[in-house]
């Protein structure tokens, strides 16, 4: 008789689980964005890397300053060949500085030289409690969601551009994998 009453509340149970997984996958977006400030906010580039597919945003980023820099130099910095080779050199230098800073230990040395920074400008560091002397980061996201897999995150920024943050989920893990950078402004004519 007891074995009966388990089997009746067994697919209560079950979709209760599927309800719960539902919810939690969700709302994964949210918690990565927010897990993503907080981290930002406290400086904390471990707890910053839980939320962050590096190698995919190191993918994202590259071409994108790659041609930024290519736009930059104008057609004129193209047409000759020492200008060619100033420009993929200069490509190739970004290429390398988008390596070395979207890293775990990258972002730590320039959170840290930050703090240094506002040391010798004589900003007391923030406590883990008292963040309220800095922006706020991500500030107001608007989040959508692709697909069941992908969301991206818009944030205005205060120029008025917009930067999306793209996040990707596997397994039940939300993490920012990508980028888009706002538009270039025209240059100066």
């Amino acid at each position: 008789m007891a074995d009966t009453r388990t089997l009746r509340w067994l697919p209560w149970i079950v979709a209760a689980a599927l309800v719960a997984l539902l919810a939690w996958t969700a709302t994964g977006p949210w918690r990565a964005i927010e897990g993503i400030r907080q981290a930002v906010k406290t400086e904390n580039a471990s707890a910053l890397a839980r939320h962050v597919d590096f190698p995919a945003l190191r993918a994202s980023l590259k071409p994108q300053i790659q041609d930024r820099l290519v736009r930059a130099a104008g057609v004129d910095a193209q047409s000759g060949p020492f200008a060619a080779f100033g420009l993929s050199v200069a490509s190739g230098l970004a290429g390398g500085l988008v390596d070395a800073m979207v890293t775990p230990v990258g972002l730590g040395a320039l959170m840290e030289g930050r703090k240094v920074w506002n040391r010798v400008g004589g900003i007391p560091p923030p406590t883990r409690s008292d963040t309220s002397a800095q922006p706020e980061p991500i500030a107001d996201p608007r989040l959508r969601f692709e697909s069941f897999s992908r969301a991206t995150a818009t944030v205005t920024m205060d120029d008025g551009s917009e930067l999306e943050l793209v996040l990707t989920r596997t397994g039940l893990r939300w993490r920012l994998a990508e980028m888009r950078l706002p538009p270039p402004a025209d240059p100066p004519r």
